[in-house]
């Protein structure tokens, strides 16, 4: 009998690594793709694909399958890249990690396993994807800890058809026993920490290469002047690091935090403390919906939601604007809703989808008849 093809995506991390040999074991035809996605500075201390290449050869021979690098820097330049310097540029903060799992890892990695004659391709998220009847769904990990369809999101129905995800079901501390246990030259190495092109090095310095500066003032809520900032591109909402006020004239001590960006004026706003009642909204606007069923979710259903990843599961209601925008008001007041980050909405472990963050708010305009219905909901 013939083995059906896959193509595993390996960085030559430990989770992509188990996750080739795990599929190798269960008899598939596995080939290895490495995806070089960024080139500028790639050889320094911050990115280094170059040894992430010498890793991921090693655990291709270590687990007996061929490997291939492709270079898709180009595709990543032109649809995450520009688009993560042109949202920074107007204010808003992206995830780019959510857009290269749509545009390349998903896209861009997925026609061209097709063309090598792959059914399927492999990751080492941590998801899940189950069939249920025509459709497919994307679940929670089963270590909540590590789950990552938070950042899965905006695929569609081909994709999840045509994607495995081997590390499902596992917890972590099992991926990285397996790794030792098998002896995988890298199973020592340590998880690599955001996305390539950033790394863990001073993202205001590394931000600071392709955007321009833009000083303006900074203000608390109240209007007063507090001092200057260097340009709202490169502050988020909730930031507490960077403002560079420490406990200015204020005598309580509590740490400065962004509360919010006015475009227009150029001013930042900041406030005194993480519960300043200004860092909380009740509601969010979003748009450039992506629903992963197909259809949206239902109107005044109570679901789950994440507006940044890590976040706890926080109890919404949905409610539908349009095609591609919808509003969620939320049962508890969240902390530091930020626009251009994603907002994912969950029922149970399924996935529904989500969509980008463009508004929030601490009201409705509908205030009153909404929070009845907030409370309705969850009564029943």
């Amino acid at each position: 009998m013939t083995k059906q093809r896959v193509v595993v995506g390996i960085s030559g991390g430990v989770d992509s690594s188990v996750a080739a040999w795990l599929l190798k074991q269960q008899g598939y035809e596995v080939i290895g793709l490495f995806m070089k996605n960024w080139e500028d500075d790639d050889d320094n201390e911050y990115c280094s694909s170059r040894q992430d290449w010498i890793d991921v050869v090693s655990v291709a021979d270590f687990v007996g399958i061929d490997i291939e690098s492709v270079n898709f820097s180009t595709q990543y330049k032109n649809r995450v890249f520009a688009k993560f310097l042109r949202e920074h540029s107007a204010g808003r903060t992206p995830n780019p990690d959510v857009l290269c799992n749509s545009e390349i890892k998903f896209k861009a990695f997925l026609d061209h396993a097709i063309s090598l004659g792959a059914q399927t391709i492999a990751t080492g998220h941590y998801a899940r994807v189950r069939e249920v009847g025509a459709r497919f769904e994307l679940l929670k990990a089963r270590d909540s800890s590590k789950d990552q369809s938070y950042f899965l999101y905006r695929l569609n129905q081909s994709q999840l058809s045509r994607t495995l995800f081997p590390l499902g079901e596992m917890l972590k501390t099992q991926v990285r026993k397996i790794a030792a246990q098998i002896e995988l030259p890298n199973a020592a190495k340590k998880d690599s920490m955001g996305i390539c092109f950033i790394g863990e090095r001073p993202f205001r310095a590394f931000l600071n290469r392709y955007l321009p500066i833009h000083p303006g003032q900074m203000k608390t809520v109240d209007g007063k002047i507090a001092g200057k900032h260097i340009g709202l591109a490169f502050y988020t909402l909730g930031q507490r690091k960077g403002i560079g006020l420490g406990g200015w004239r204020n005598g309580s001590g509590k740490p400065w935090f962004v509360a919010n960006k006015d475009i227009a004026s150029n001013t930042l706003y900041i406030v005194q403390g993480h519960d300043h009642p200004c860092l909380f909204s009740l509601t969010l606007q979003g748009e450039d919906a992506s629903w992963i069923s197909g259809k949206e979710p239902q109107e005044g259903y109570l679901y789950v939601a994440k507006t940044r990843y890590r976040q706890k599961d926080a109890a919404c209601i949905f409610h539908s604007v349009s095609a591609k925008h919808f509003a969620l008001s939320f049962a508890q007041p969240q902390w530091a809703v930020t626009p251009g980050q994603s907002t994912v909405l969950y029922d149970g472990d399924v996935c529904l989808g989500g969509g980008i963050i463009n508004a929030t708010s601490t009201e409705f305009k509908s205030t009153a008849t909404y929070r009845r219905t907030l409370s309705a909901v969850i009564a029943s």
